[in-house]
């Protein structure tokens, strides 16, 4: 009798012909699996399951204390000082790297030990947009380091060791990423565990750390602003956090403070993606992955130049009603209700054209059929609950400035642009994660995948079955998988694919889509015009263009501290679902 069906290698298509027409050819059903088959697709043993459980409660309780250390230091709790903070980030830091040491070392003298990739983490698209994050961060650490030694008679040591530190650890942690992120670690699985996971949670602090450094100092500004706007019933104390001395070289000292929080933003993406990328290699140890070829999608520029220029003219529109903004308000009461309405109007009408775009691609989804691709994939996965987690920042946001213009008594000009904008924000949120999801979901078909074959039938006296035989299958020896489809002209049967001088009707193969050239067109299109309105709308809040702060309406209702609490935590998501959205985007150009 024949081996099982399960390990039968089965060509891509596998036809039975006959006069009739068409007989599909039914693999049996697989054997059911083994115990010990059970527990490599429930993700390993119970002793692999409670070391991930282990590494994660750990991960958690190494956050959470230096949350509280971050906390204690905002709000200038008795007896915990920034050096503490940045001792404890600092040794963290060092424990990392010896990691990161240990792993790079070990990964090199046993290669054997790592042999199985998952290639669809650590796209090289993301490597180097973390690389280019990183290379900002490195110059943010050079302007610390001067800005110590400007100030180094009135800073503790941390100050000068954690900038030093801290560019240690990325120029390790991106060599890292680069050559390890694809990684699915199958030895010293526990230690493993708990190493990812500390350099996940390292991240997320460092981050958490950047977002609050530079919250405070737009809060500052912020402060500022609304003593301009006349909101003289709200309390106003500005926080001070300057050394106190005089630096030895004060112009270096001015660039180098000034500098610093204009680089701040890109340092907070930096970890974010670096965590992301550590939280996969996190999820993949121990995990066995199906081997099936992989469709690289590279990114052509050919064919998206309309999405692209229009892209192209809201990316220089932001800039310069950033720049406008930042210049207009604060100035005067008048200046600043204008520079309000300014990008009220100018964020109305790109929120807009994004929704519209979203909408497009979505009918277009619903008027093709293609199937889903239920594999499993933490890469994926993760980008889904990100984009989905991120986007409850700018909808908090949003919610709290409608409750704050339904209850205002009084409603400023500027306000009542406000409305649109909150509700258009939802929306486009709303639309984009839904096309955003349902693109990378999308299986993806190949050429060699499907083929239409047309028969025609000549004679009724004969019949011909050119389904090949067990033993062209289980060695490999068919035709059928390549497309050698012979033609015979016996009198009987002319099997053709496509059609011949004899004016057959031509049944094209199946493109790398199922959608049709132009409705894909539209698609790239609308993924490119996407990419960069999100790097647009990401541009404003990043630096320092925050209407929620500006305002002064949520302040009144809400009252100065509450919302500063509540812009303060949805803001970063906020600033990173930009981002990862664009990301998102440029894979879905790829792939469409």
């Amino acid at each position: 009798s024949p081996e099982p069906c399960s390990r039968v290698l089965l060509p891509k298509a596998a036809l039975g012909l006959s006069l009739g027409g068409l007989s599909t050819v039914s693999p049996c059903s697989p054997a059911a699996p083994t115990p010990s088959d059970k527990e490599l697709l429930a993700g390993g043993s119970y002793p692999q399951k409670n070391a991930e459980i282990l590494s994660s409660q750990y991960g958690i309780n190494v956050f959470l204390a230096g949350l509280l250390l971050m906390f204690a230091w905002a709000v200038h709790a008795v007896g915990i000082r920034k050096s503490d903070l940045l001792s404890y980030l600092i040794t963290l830091m060092l424990i990392q790297l010896l990691w990161m040491l240990w792993y790079i070392c070990r990964s090199y003298t046993q290669k054997r030990l790592i042999q199985e990739k998952d290639t669809h983490a650590g796209a090289r698209w993301l490597k180097c947009g973390i690389t280019l994050f990183a290379v900002i961060t490195l110059i943010l650490d050079s302007f610390k380091i001067g800005y110590f030694v400007g100030y180094a008679d009135c800073l503790s040591a941390t100050e000068g060791v954690f900038p030093v530190t801290h560019a240690v650890h990325t120029l390790l942690q991106v060599y890292f990423l680069w050559c390890h992120a694809k990684d699915i670690i199958q030895s010293f699985k526990t230690l493993e565990r708990f190493g990812v996971i500390h350099s996940v949670f390292t991240n997320l602090l460092l981050w958490t750390n950047g977002v609050l450094t530079e919250s405070k100092h737009q809060l500052n500004e912020h402060k500022e602003r609304l003593i301009t706007l006349g909101f003289g019933n709200i309390s106003i104390e500005l926080d001070d956090h300057h050394p106190h001395c005089n630096c030895s070289t004060t112009t270096l000292c001015s660039i180098f403070s000034q500098g610093i929080y204009y680089l701040y933003p890109f340092t907070i993406e930096y970890h974010i993606l670096a965590s992301t990328m550590l939280y996969v290699l996190w999820k993949n140890i121990g995990r066995r992955v199906e081997h099936h070829q992989q469709h690289k999608t590279p990114f052509k520029f050919h064919g998206i130049t309309v999405g692209t220029i229009l892209g192209l003219i809201v990316l220089t529109s932001t800039i310069a009603i950033v720049v406008v903004y930042l210049i207009k308000i604060g100035r005067s009461k008048v200046k600043s209700e204008l520079a309000l309405i300014m990008f009220y109007i100018y964020a109305i009408t790109v929120l807009t054209l994004m929704c519209m775009a979203g909408i497009v691609a979505l009918l277009i989804y619903r008027l093709e059929e293609r199937s889903l691709d239920e594999s499993k994939n933490p890469a994926r996965k993760l980008d889904a609950d990100l984009l989905v987690g991120t986007a409850s920042g700018s909808w908090l946001l949003s919610w709290g400035s409608i409750l704050a213009i339904i209850c205002a008594q009084a409603h400023p000009t500027y306000t009542w642009y406000n409305l649109p904008y909150s509700i258009l924000v939802i929306i486009e949120k709303y639309v984009q994660n839904l096309f955003i999801i349902e693109s990378v979901h999308r299986e993806q078909e190949t050429a060699d995948d499907i083929k239409t074959i047309r028969i025609v039938t000549v004679s009724t006296e004969s019949t011909l079955s050119l389904a090949p035989s067990y033993n062209e299958i289980y060695n490999g020896t068919t035709d059928v998988d390549n497309g050698d489809v012979p033609y015979i002209f016996n009198g009987s049967i002319s099997l053709q694919e496509g059609s011949r001088d004899g004016g057959f009707e031509d049944d094209k193969s199946k493109a790398s889509s199922s959608v049709a050239p132009a409705s894909r067109s539209i698609l790239k299109n609308i993924a490119a015009f996407l990419f960069l309105c999100n790097l647009s709308l990401w541009i404003p809040p990043a630096f320092g263009c925050r209407p929620e702060y500006d305002n002064g309406l949520e302040e009144i209702v809400f009252s100065l501290e509450p919302w500063i609490i509540i812009v303060n935590l949805a803001m970063p998501f906020s600033i990173f679902y930009c981002m990862h959205s664009a990301a998102s985007l440029f894979e879905v150009n790829c792939k469409t």
